[in-house]
Formats: structure tokens, sequence, C-alpha cells
């Protein structure tokens, strides 16, 4: 109950789902992105804990989709699919034999690698495959794809080196042609994923650690995301930068042409509004257009208009490359409403933003999504859910998630991973590979529609320079907002002013020139048995036990969320989180996707800020709380003489009685505490038959005394931040019986706020 305290709290797991009321999510969603793809006659095994797609996984061929769908070439070779592998404790040779198979593109550690590997921090891995490229492609330059590869890898070719790169979350290529033979080639990789969080290594790490726990994660080490082989001419389209302009309805689009230099070479631009040419355009030698939209529809998450885009590019009047992309008309940026706060604006408008956090993580793929389908429903769950915002936490995503975002309607903030290196230990070499990744990040991904924000540094977490970033950012992409730090460590910089709160939501009032948000509040915890990870559970505040409480959080604090956007001018909240992750319990769905924790239908409503009343419900509680139900009790705080107070037959006429809780802030609380102390006096009835083990359910703030007929039965010290589950001891069950029974309870706080609330319930 102390505002502005983050309750990360590890709690025992508590759970009882005596009548689950949570959601199956395969009755909920049966949508035609689910139907599987053809399978193999093989499967790979999701672990301990699959998803209902990792039996569609391809032994194969493994995620077949084309994987850069913003800059589509027709001819491709997809080389996903097993691999050989080896671990080596140095990298100067590549090893004698590949005793392992793997199966690209999923990490080491996932299950569905096949590898069954822990993380290796201090060893090579390397990978070989052969591949043949195809005679179609005779003439051609040939270019070799990385999507990602974490962290510091070498490739080689027929045993010649042809790349290195530093990185896992931006992808890179290179241009193999004169190291290829006519046949069978040989492809080898070779990759460190050293995973030092507080060692200035240069690595940008995100969640992942050597050893998870808390708010930490499986690591992901060598390659996550499709490698493939292109063919292109000599003179090929090598990128393109997409910018529209809604206020003057026009499309700026920069190609970076290889070897176009003086070349006499054209890119010729066809805008497709479905299948109608709506516009076109050719640039000179600079590669630069700028074309008209008539009418433009823009793109919003209610309607994401996608343009389609053909470009051409030409030699001397000959066609020698074809690319097919897209984009939107879209536009974001700061403004005032009516009332003359400063807001996020989308398309000059004022949308209020409701989002979770995502995370991105797997059970079955760790890094990487078990199918494209998987990876799309994401998604779409969020979209179902009433949600218009994810943000993109501590990772980057393939390609193919951001096209899904730009083509449902979703819009994203996306954080830069962090690095961890401390302040004392933030040396030029760790900044200048932080800034390397920065700027790939944003280039890889400045075309996508659904990116609204860039957020460069979460809670202080490897934070540097944090002006100097900003401005970085604003000059390599001034058509988007930037969150300088999302949560405690604001530097007052850049267009955002980001608050952290949990439960909360709160925020501080929006400023003249940045908008105001709250970047994680919620963490609602709840236990799926069946559909965990791990026995070990963290969470914000007490880990609930019944989808209905989760439910009634959760509508709580989006009322909360709505009150911000009106009290102080708040244009966005994010809930934290979309889904479980290994020990993290918050999710509003399990980690596995197999489960909606929250009611959907109080949950979009919430979200869309619309309050109907909750479903009726009867608690399994053998003594309810009054978390539901009001619940009178007597109390005073005045100190009590003796012990007497706690047995039947204390004369407590002089009390006062009202509802639990009792505590001090207004809305949370029924009855109004604000003194260090209370005492308070219920009696019961028990039936005949009374379970052998049970415990007290008890939301405190702070130490607590639990005493049944005058026993002491239970003790717990310090504060919560939800309700959570107190021992009964033996002494107190003895002194249970059917018919009247009396609970008495003291508690006792010393700083900060004050609340109190028990029941019983059957262990």
């Amino acid at each position: 109950m102390r505002p502005g305290v983050l309750r990360a709290v590890q709690t025992r797991d508590y759970t009882m789902l005596t009548k689950p009321r949570y959601v199956l999510l395969s009755a909920l969603f049966v949508t035609a992105s689910f139907v599987a793809s053809k399978t193999t006659a093989q499967t790979v095994s999701g672990g301990k804990l699959p998803t209902r797609w990792s039996t569609q996984v391809s032994t194969s061929l493994p995620l077949p989709e084309y994987p850069r769908p913003q800059f589509v070439r027709k001819r491709w070779l997809n080389l996903n699919g097993p691999w050989q592998y080896a671990t080596s404790s140095t990298p100067a040779n590549v090893p004698q034999s590949f005793p392992g198979s793997i199966l690209v593109p999923y990490p080491l550690e996932s299950a569905l690698s096949g590898a069954h590997s822990g993380s290796i921090p201090t060893k090579w891995l390397w990978y070989k495959r052969t591949f043949t490229v195809p005679s179609a492609w005779n003439g051609s330059r040939v270019l070799l794809h990385f999507g990602a590869v974490n962290w510091d890898s070498s490739v080689l070719v027929n045993g010649q080196k042809v790349a290195s790169h530093r990185g896992g979350y931006d992808g890179f290529d290179t241009d193999i042609t004169s190291r290829l033979k006519s046949g069978e080639n040989e492809l080898v990789v070779s990759v460190s994923n050293p995973l030092l969080a507080d060692d200035p290594a240069n690595q940008i790490l995100g969640k992942q650690r050597l050893h998870p726990e808390g708010i930490f994660y499986t690591a992901a080490t060598g390659i996550w995301r499709t490698v493939w082989l292109e063919p292109v001419a000599t003179a090929y389209i090598k990128s393109v930068r997409i910018t529209p302009n809604i206020d003057s309805s026009r499309l700026t689009l920069s190609a970076d042409v290889e070897n176009g230099a003086n070349s006499g070479c054209k890119v010729q631009v066809s805008v497709l509004d479905g299948s109608s040419v709506v516009a076109t355009g050719t640039s000179g030698d600079s590669g630069v257009l700028d074309i008209a939209i008539p009418s433009p529809k823009l793109w919003t998450p209610d309607t994401p208009n996608l343009y389609g885009l053909h470009l051409t590019l030409t030699k001397s009047g000959q066609t020698v490359d074809r690319v097919d992309s897209y984009f939107a008309m879209r536009k974001v940026s700061l403004g005032k409403d009516d009332n003359g706060t400063t807001r996020i604006l989308l398309n000059n408008k004022f949308v209020f933003e409701v989002g979770a956090l995502d995370q991105g993580y797997w059970p079955d793929g760790i890094y990487t999504a078990p199918t494209d389908s998987a990876l799309r429903y994401d998604i779409e769950a969020a979209k179902k859910f009433g949600l218009n915002l994810l943000r993109k936490h501590a990772k980057v995503e393939p390609d193919r998630w951001y096209y899904w975002a730009d083509k449902v309607g979703m819009l994203v903030w996306q954080d830069m991973p962090q690095g961890y290196a401390p302040a004392n230990r933030m040396t030029s070499e760790v900044k200048k590979q932080f800034e390397t990744e920065l700027r790939s990040l944003i280039a890889g991904y400045y075309n996508h529609p659904s990116i609204i924000v860039w957020t460069t540094f979460n809670e202080g977490w490897g934070q540097h320079d944090t002006a100097q970033v900003v401005d970085l950012v604003k000059q390599l992409d001034p058509t988007r907002l930037v969150n300088n730090a999302s949560g405690w460590t604001d530097m007052k910089c850049g267009d955002i002013a980001d608050t952290h709160d949990y439960p909360g939501p709160g925020s501080g009032p929006a400023e003249a020139t940045r908008a105001s948000v709250n970047g994680e509040f919620g963490g609602v915890t709840m236990r799926v048995p069946g559909h965990m990870w791990t026995d070990a559970v963290m969470g914000y505040g007490a880990t609930l036990k019944d989808a209905h409480l989760v439910t009634k959080r959760y509508q709580a604090l989006l009322k909360k969320a709505y009150e911000l956007r009106d009290s102080k001018g708040t244009s966005a909240v994010v809930y934290t989180q979309l889904t479980d992750v290994e020990q993290e319990s918050n999710g509003l769905m399990t980690y596995d996707r197999a489960i909606i924790k929250p009611d959907v239908k109080i949950l979009t409503a919430a979200n869309q800020g619309q309050f109907p009343p909750l479903p009726a419900f009867h608690s399994p509680d053998l003594v309810p709380t009054s978390l539901d139900e009001p619940q009178t009790w007597n109390y005073t705080i005045d100190r009590p003489n003796g012990d007497s107070w706690t047995k039947p037959g204390f004369d407590s006429s002089g009390w006062k009685s009202g509802p639990a809780g009792f505590g001090h802030e207004v809305g949370t609380s029924r009855t109004p505490w604000r003194t260090d102390d209370i005492w308070i006096r219920r009696e019961f009835t028990l039936p005949l038959s009374i379970p052998a083990k049970l415990a007290f359910n008890c939301f405190h703030d702070e130490d607590v005394e639990i005493y049944l007929n005058g026993v002491l039965a239970g003790t717990a010290t310090g504060y919560v931040g939800d309700y959570v589950t107190i021992t009964m001891n033996a002494a107190g069950r003895a002194a249970l019986k059917p018919g009247k029974n009396l609970i008495t309870v003291h508690c006792h706080q010393t700083i900060g706020g004050q609340f109190i609330d028990v029941g019983i319930v059957k262990e």
C-alpha cells in the first residue's frame, strides 16, 4: 500500500482451482490462422511445456515462410532445417566432427532445437550443413542472409570466412558468390554467447541469463531466425526507406542501390491500393522519389490500411531487380488536445493507448516462435482482448512479427534491448556496441507502420549518455517518438515521461512538451496447474487463487487507468503482461498460450473503458474475506488490556463495527484505518465436518497476528501487495469446532500505508 514502491516479491504457489474459471484459448479463438499446415511424419518435442504449435513444427523445413515480407523477392532458398552441430573451447579451428543434430532456427537451449542442451557461455557452438545453389541462379550474385544469430558469430563457406557479426537481435547478410563451387557447398557458423550480465563485454543481453530467475529467463544461444539464400544481379536494390506524410498526402521513398552509382540505374515504383495502381514514380540516380498519394486511406488499429509497393530496378532499359513491399499512410506526433494537454497523437488525433508488455518468449522455442501461426497468434489475441498496443520488451522480433502487427493493426512501442554494464564499467567499447545495435534496429524496422515509439533504456539498465542517445535516435528517425527511459530513471529528455507503478497504475501529469504514460503496471499473479514452467513463482504482489479474483483486480486496475487518462492527461498505459514467462506468472495468458486467466468479456470491455458488473461468484473460501462481499468486524484502534480480547466472551460492545478491508487508501479500503495498530474481532460458523488442512487468506500491511478462539494460530511480518496464504498452525486448527467460532486479529504498521483483511481457506 505504499505508492511508488515496486513490489516484486517472491511468493509461494497458493493457487486453489477447485472450480476452474479460466477460458481455454483453443475454444475461444478458432480462426483460419490456427489451421495446422502439413506436418512431417516426424515431429519435434515441445519439451516440458509444449504449445499447441509444437507438433506443427516440420523437422525438414521449419518456418518455411518468406522471412522478410516487407522486402520480397520471388526467388530464394530457405536453409532452415536439420544442421549438424558441435562445441569447442576455442574458436580457432573448425571441429573435426559434428556429432549432434540441431533444428535451425531454434536456439540451442530450446526444446524445439532437439539439441537438449543448456547454455554454453564459455564454449563455442558450431553449426554445419551443405547446400546446392539452384542451376537457374547461374550468372547471379548469391546473398546469404541470417535473420539473427546470438551473439558473436563467424560464417565460413567452403572453408573460407565470409562474414562476422556481433549482435543478437539484428540480421546480416553477405555476398558469397566468389566462395561458391558447383554442386554441394559447405556452410559453417561459429557462435559465442558469453552471457556476462554485469561485465563490459559489449553484449546486449535483453532478459536472457545463464541462471534464470525472477524477471530474467533462459538464454537463446545461436541461430534463432531464418537463414536463407537469394540471387541478385550485380546491381540490385539493397534496401528501401519509406516515409509517409499524411499532412501533404505524399510518400517519400529512398532506395539504396548496390553497385548502382553512375550506372544509369533507375527505380520505378508502383503504389497499389488492393490490385489497383493509384500512383507511380521513377527515380534518378539518387534513388529518391516523392510520390503524391490521392485521397490516402490512413492506417489505424481499427483500420489497418496497407498499400502495396512494386519496385523495379532498370539499367539501360532492362529490368535487373524486382522487389515487392508495402507501406501505410500513418503519422505519430505530440500535440495538444482540446484542453491543452500534451498527448500522443495518431494521425493528428488522440487515441488512448491501452497495451500489454510483450516479452516474446516461448516455452518450446524460447526466443523463436514454433510456427508463423504462433507468432501471429499473440498479436491477434491481444487485439481480441481489446488492446491496441504492445510494448515489445527487451527483445526484437523477426520481421514477420511486425508484418503481422502492421496487417492486424497493433501499435508497437519497441524497446532497445538492454546491456547491463554498470556505470563505472561503461567503457567506450560498450557504448560503441550499443550504438551499433541501436542504429541497426532503427534502420532495419523503420518502414513498419505499427512501430510508433522507440524506447532507448528500461529502468536505468545499462543507461548512459541519455540525452545524446535520444538525440541520435531523433536524427535517425524523426518520424517517431522517443521514450528516453521507461520507468524510474527519466532524464527529462525525449517525448515521453514514463512511470512504472505496481500494481498502480499511476503516472505523473502531462508536461508542456512531453506526454505522460504508464509503461508498466499491474502484474496480477495467478498460477494454473499443468500450464507452469516451474514451481518457482515470481510476481508483483501475491498469487491470486481464482480467475474471478484476477478478473476483478484487472477491472479495478483499468478503471484507474481510464481515470488517469482524464485526471492526469495520461496518453497510454501498459499492463504487465501478455503471457506468463517462465517463473513470472502475471500474464493474461499462460506461458503455453493455452489458458486465458481473466473473464474474456470483462477483460475486453475493461480495455475499451467499459466496466459492466462482474458475473455472480460464490467464494470457495471456508470463511470469506471482504474481497468480493464485505464482511463486518468489530474493531478498535485503542490497545486492549491483556489478551482477553482474543477470547470468546470478551465484551467488545464498546468497539466500533465496519466492513473489511481496513486501511488508509480510498477505493481500496472499506473502513478507514490510519493509526499504527488495529484490533479486529469476528464470529463465524463452521459445519460439522471441518477440513483437516486450513490456512488464512490475508492481505496485511504490516505485521499480523491471527487468533482462533483465543489461540495464536498464525503470524506474518512485513507487508504484501495483495492477498497471500498464511499457514494455520496445529494449535489453531485444534481450537476450531463445529458451530460458532471466533477469529481475532492484531495488525501493526510502522511506515507508509495500512491494510488488513483475513479469511480462512482450504489448503
